[in-house]
């Protein structure tokens, strides 16, 4: 449905950019000035954050597949985790005219500036999986993207049904996301919240940053194994970690999903498999393919229309059964 639309709307906006070609050339462009395009493809600059994770590739791979079934020309850079990076790959697309800016951001903070070299470019700007907390809205069109917040609140919600019959303590290790990044930061406030509802019962006795990756996910689990002997439950803001804590889990002779339950975010093949195998308990979805959604808010802004300020994917959870009926069409 999503296809056949951005199709329907790329053939009317190439049959606009043929009638203004017969006329006068000014102005035939789109908002962000016609990208340097004389085909009269749209123009859409991605910056990503990097490829930390399963969850990442498989959503750079959900976008540039999109732009391509859309006919749209995507110029894509990739962040590798750094700020200062993606700054300059936005500097970048605002001095190529591309018609729409998108872009994960790799941490909330510090995107005005930017930004609002975009708006006086008259470029506009989406959001994509994680948000900004700029008070400005006007720096961007739409944010796409997944609740964070819910999604750690789900985590709890799952922990405190699967211990409501003990009286614990049940103590947590935390396994949290890029500091600064909107999704850590949610993540661990959605579950704090819950969790604060019984605070002699559900006890976090380590919170560190695994940087969303498997190899320190695993080292940081180490750590955490060496100075805890009373680890009940490991709550991971991704898959990847998760997976990562799995192999020091198992290297300390510890049963994975037995004697530590795990709570993992993303839902990626990977993790789908291991909570398929038991090495996981729960897993909160946060689906990475964006980009069919992506192209056609893309193709809107450009065309000058509104869009909805807040745009969510829809997901869901997973326990080991759903996991395992999952998993034979699961695309990432």
């Amino acid at each position: 449905m999503l296809k056949k639309r951005a199709g329907a709307l790329l053939a009317a906006a190439l049959m606009v950019s043929a009638l203004a070609a017969c006329g006068d050339d000014e102005g035939s462009g789109s908002a962000g000035g016609g990208g340097g395009g004389g085909d009269g493809k749209l123009v859409l600059g991605f910056s990503q954050v990097g490829a930390e994770s399963g969850w990442r590739t498989a959503n750079t791979k959900s976008i540039q597949e999109s732009a391509a079934e859309a006919g749209y020309e995507l110029k894509f850079s990739d962040a590798q985790g750094k700020q200062e990076n993606q700054i300059k790959a936005i500097r970048s697309f605002i001095t190529q005219r591309v018609d729409v800016i998108a872009f994960s951001p790799v941490v909330e903070s510090g995107w005005d500036t930017v930004l609002k070299e975009a708006q006086d470019a008259e470029i506009p700007v989406i959001l994509t999986d994680r948000a900004i907390d700029s008070p400005d809205e006007s720096l961007y069109e739409s944010f796409i993207g997944s609740d964070f917040v819910l999604e750690g609140k789900k985590a709890g919600e799952w922990l405190v049904e699967e211990y409501k019959d003990e009286t614990g303590p049940v103590n947590i290790v935390e396994l949290q996301g890029s500091p600064g990044a909107a999704p850590a930061n949610d993540r661990k406030a959605g579950f704090a919240e819950v969790i604060a509802a019984e605070p002699e019962k559900f006890k976090v006795i380590a919170s560190q940053t695994g940087q969303f990756t498997r190899t320190d996910g695993k080292q940081v689990m180490e750590t955490f194994l060496k100075s805890h002997d009373d680890i009940d439950v490991l709550y991971a803001h991704n898959d990847d970690m998760g997976l990562g804590a799995i192999e020091a889990i198992e290297a300390a002779g510890l049963k994975p999903g037995e004697d530590i339950k795990i709570i993992t975010v993303d839902a990626v093949k990977d993790g789908m498999t291991a909570l398929a195998d038991g090495k996981i308990n729960f897993i909160v979805e946060c689906s990475p393919l964006l980009g069919p959604q992506l192209m056609e808010l893309a193709q809107t802004v450009a065309d000058g229309g509104s869009v909805e300020k807040r745009v969510l994917t829809e997901e869901t959870t997973f326990t080991q059964e759903q996991a395992k009926e999952a998993l034979p069409d699961r695309k990432y």
